[in-house]
């Protein structure tokens, strides 16, 4: 719920969190979760946004892991790489895929309708785990919660600054 009380959005996670070859790549809080790995399903039942402040249409999307590039655009956009890119739930068929970068970025534009791709910032929570929905710094609201045994965080609501 926002702060008004009204529903923001649904969200579906997996019961267990896919697991592949450990990532050695830096800035990586859930080394072990495959690119393009379907985490989950969220509904915005009104209009909603992404981290980056884009508007999202009401509807169902899927939510595929992936890292933020390192090319020099995305610096100090967050501490950690992690994100998870959103795409219409009906152009998302086969939930065992896990699609190479670019393809998540081209399957993503279409929940955007932009060049970049609907983006939410998600990290690994290894201490303070309170699950739930709470107000973090100025802007942001962050919800922690598990797939399985693994403690996630995800900005909701809030946008990115930079």
């Amino acid at each position: 719920m926002g702060g008004n009380g009204a529903v923001v959005c649904e969200i579906w996670f997996r019961s267990a969190a896919p697991a592949g070859p450990k990532s050695a790549e830096e800035g990586v809080t859930l080394p072990l979760i495959p690119q393009g790995a379907l985490l989950g399903v969220l509904r915005f039942p009104a209009r909603g946004s992404d981290r980056r402040g884009q508007p999202i249409k009401p509807g169902v999307y899927t939510l595929r892991y992936s890292l933020q590039p390192v090319n020099g655009d995305h610096q100090g956009v967050a501490p950690q790489r992690d994100f998870l890119l959103m795409t219409p739930a009906d152009a998302d068929k086969d939930p065992n895929s896990t699609p190479k970068f670019d393809d998540l970025v081209a399957m993503s534009r279409k929940a955007s309708g932009t060049p970049h791709p609907a983006v939410l910032s998600l990290w690994k929570v290894d201490t303070d785990f309170k699950p739930g929905f709470a107000k973090m710094g100025e802007n942001d609201w962050v919800l922690q919660a598990k797939i399985a045994d693994l403690q996630i965080a995800i900005i909701l609501v809030g946008k990115a600054e930079g």
